[in-house]
């Protein structure tokens, strides 16, 4: 299926009522036909909505659509970019480890990996995002983690997916990828190498300023066993 066609289809719900458009189910919680089937939902028996802060059909029709978008196996969404950016990267990276990221970033992604994650004992390593080399050298030491953004928010600064994931995964490193500003219909940096990527769909996915959130897209174990 096109991407144009995924775009306004992708992941569509209807229920009963055949709606043309997604419907916005605006509840917290969720009914059941018996207390056996809420028993067997909260144990993990059943395939039954719980709670919206765990699943809820409107953000499963955003993932699902994202996720066919990016050709991601799984796509989890966040409450914001940074909740992405930074869920991300706990997800892969532990006390003593070491991330090597592009120098050019978004100002709270760069606080993210400068100020917060040396709180857990986590080193950053920033280089010139253009600079192949430059990313080779840094590799030659133990990494954990690879993060770059391009285009980078807001100076548009690119970075040779494709190349540094290939010097990344010959590092046993694990890329991530902020595609923000390109998003999956421009560039589908899974397809180039990436292992990981995340977005502040506040900006270009949603496009006018009207909402806030994020999501975070890989391969299924990625998603949810971490």
């Amino acid at each position: 299926m096109r991407d144009d066609t995924q775009l306004v289809r992708g992941g569509l719900q209807r229920t009963g009522f055949d709606e043309t458009a997604e419907a916005l189910f605006l509840t917290s919680g969720y009914v059941y036909e018996s207390a056996e089937l809420a028993e067997a939902a909260f144990a993990g028996d059943a395939d039954h909505y719980l709670y919206s802060r765990y699943g809820n059909p409107t953000v499963d029709m955003f993932e699902e659509r994202l996720r066919l978008l990016e050709g991601a196996e799984a796509a989890w969404s966040t409450s914001s970019g940074m909740a992405a950016v930074f869920w991300s990267l706990a997800a892969l990276l532990e006390q003593g480890d070491r991330v090597v990221a592009s120098r050019d970033l978004f100002g709270s992604c760069f606080v993210i990996l400068s100020e917060l994650l040396p709180r857990w004992g986590i080193h950053a390593e920033f280089v010139d995002g253009a600079d192949l080399a430059a990313w080779e050298a840094a590799l030659t030491e133990p990494a954990a983690a690879v993060f770059f953004e391009s285009p980078s928010n807001p100076m548009q600064s690119l970075v040779d997916v494709r190349g540094v994931s290939e010097l990344a995964h010959s590092a046993g490193a694990t890329v991530v990828v902020d595609n923000v500003f390109a998003t999956p219909v421009l560039q589908k940096p899974l397809e180039l190498g990436a292992d990981v990527v995340v977005y502040s769909t506040t900006k270009h996915i949603d496009g006018q300023g009207r909402t806030m959130g994020g999501a975070i897209l890989g391969s299924a174990p990625f998603i949810q066993e971490r």
